[in-house]
């Protein structure tokens, strides 16, 4: 920023030397008929060029080193603090918001450097036309002293216009892109049930609501751009025609007409400048007040205790679930979110006073939790790469290992050749067949407590069925919580918590609660017809 600076100030200096060396030129040289001291300020008029025109260069190169720079760091402070968030990230902020962070924001942050580099050197600049414009004729720099402030009462409402209305703008952009962002992510199912036709419709409504905003963000923004252009000819209007009087009635020479006129014609570039400079800083300011609420989204501390010493209970006061270690306990509710709330919190993905053993699990280190409580997700992520390696996450690849995993998924169709690719989000495969490999890498996983969130919805029900007898076996002796309304599951299951508005209703073991609980009954067999 500084040498952006320096090289903006020292440029406009040599711009403004240069109607100086004209004047003399004229004065010296063409008025008197004087050939040696005119080609001696011609060559100066010359390196004067020469000069402006390196320092031009380097003035470009720093700014926009500068504007680049800015925009790559607050980049990378975006994507670092969205890696330290981790898998929390999508229940803080949508995945549009952080889209148009990563695309929009960060280079409008980068333009809001403007002010630091160029910004200053047009003060400077101003400042240096004024003083030799008062060498010239005070009456003259009165005129820029007066004119430069009157510029910010003018365009200075028209930026805090912008500035409001750019906010709200920035606001339902994020929104927007959100839901592009989820209908490109589910369009395959979306077009499978027939939706996309409505979700179309829907984004066109929204985003020609979002245009319509656009064009009155844009009208404060067409009058500052007019009056960046406009309002600095009126100082070379008003210059010229008062310089051009005191020409006439002789208080002034030729010569310093010329430098009067270049001067001014030179004061068009800051002034300009300096308006747009104050443009790009209402823009900047509106992006880095979405960056700096993305940066303040708090991250999990990675400290704390250890854990307890062996396997324990999970227990969450908020709905009142306990996963017993060593036990295949389910969530059945009519609204899923409150289930896949409860295994967020069990998991520690949220603030909650969920305990493990006799610990909280908020003051316990991040990576014991994450060694030892997995959440499986039904949209968790899928990498790009070998079957065996997809499987094995984190974890050198053992076949053996990954082949009784995928035997547990009933993933046999995926898992024929190990050495299969796997494009990235799975999509080279069926929605079913993501569901089962997300489930054989988490059964791969084998950890302590394993949160399931609906791990057979895909699924038909001969494949469901095969699910759940090999999913217990496979977890006998480790504690498995699973959040479904398959009759199948909840069958298998030891323990079934019925929830109810997010707390628990009624526990029991699936046919417990089929003969003593209206609500469940009718939750089952709404579901999945009488014969549930």
């Amino acid at each position: 920023m500084a040498l952006g600076a320096l090289f903006g100030s020292l440029w406009f200096v040599s711009l403004a030397a240069m109607p100086y060396l004209i004047s003399q030129a004229i004065d010296h040289g063409l008025t008197p008929r004087r050939t040696g001291p005119l080609i001696a300020w011609s060559l100066a008029v010359l390196g004067m060029g020469l000069t402006g025109a390196g320092l031009g260069i380097m003035r470009h190169r720093s700014m926009t080193k500068l504007r680049i720079a800015a925009a790559l760091r607050t980049a990378d402070q975006v994507l670092t603090h969205a890696t330290e968030l981790g898998a929390a990230l999508p229940r803080r902020v949508t995945a549009g918001e952080v889209v148009t962070i990563g695309i929009s924001d960060v280079w409008l942050i980068g333009r809001a450097m403007n002010v630091g580099g160029v910004g200053v050197a047009s003060i400077l600049a101003c400042s240096v036309i004024a003083t030799l414009l008062y060498r010239t004729a005070p009456s003259l720099a009165l005129v820029v002293v007066i004119g430069v402030p009157a510029l910010g009462l003018v365009v200075g409402p028209l930026l805090r216009r912008t500035q409001r209305s750019g906010s709200h703008y920035r606001e339902r952009q994020g929104e927007l892109n959100a839901r592009l962002v989820d209908v490109v992510g589910g369009l395959r199912v979306l077009s499978g049930l027939g939706g996309s036709d409505t979700h179309l419709d829907r984004y066109v409504r929204e985003s020609g609501r979002l245009r319509d905003l656009g064009y009155r963000v844009g009208r404060p923004s067409s009058w500052i751009g007019a009056l960046g252009d406009g309002l600095p000819m009126v100082f070379l209007a008003v210059v010229i025609w008062v310089a051009a009087r005191m020409a006439a009635a002789g208080e002034i020479t030729v010569g310093e007409l010329v430098a009067v006129y270049g001067y001014t014609a030179m004061l068009v570039i800051p002034v300009s400048v300096l308006i747009f400079c104050g443009f790009d800083l209402t823009y900047g300011l509106v992006a880095a007040r979405r960056v700096i609420g993305f940066l303040n989204l708090p991250a999990d501390d990675p400290t704390g205790a250890a854990g307890p010493p062996g396997p324990a209970p999970l227990h969450d006061p908020e709905s009142g679930v306990t996963a017993e270690p060593g036990r295949l306990t389910a969530l059945a509710g009519a609204r899923p979110a409150d289930a896949a709330e409860v295994l967020d919190r069990l998991g520690r993905y949220t603030p909650a006073p969920a305990t493990w053993g006799d610990h909280r699990l908020s003051e316990l280190a991040r990576d014991v939790v994450r060694e030892r409580i997995l959440v499986a997700e039904n949209d968790a992520d899928l990498f790009a790469g070998p079957l065996r390696e997809v499987v094995a996450g984190r974890h050198d690849p053992d076949d053996d290992l990954v082949r009784a995993a995928i035997d547990t998924a009933v993933a046999h169709d995926v898992a024929h050749d190990l050495a299969r690719p796997v494009e990235w989000g799975g999509r080279n495969l069926s929605g079913g067949q993501r569901q089962r490999l997300r489930l054989a890498r988490a059964v791969h996983a084998d950890p302590e407590m394993l949160l399931l969130a609906e791990p057979t919805s895909a699924v038909d029900a001969h494949t469901e069925s095969a699910i759940a007898e090999r999913l217990s076996r496979a977890r006998t002796g480790r504690g498995t919580v699973v959040a479904t309304t398959s009759p199948v599951l909840l069958d298998r299951a030891d323990t079934v918590h019925f929830l109810v508005g997010g707390r628990v209703a009624a526990t029991g073991t699936h046919r417990e609660l089929l003969t003593a609980e209206p609500g469940y009954r009718a939750l089952v067999t709404r579901v999945f017809g009488d014969d549930a």
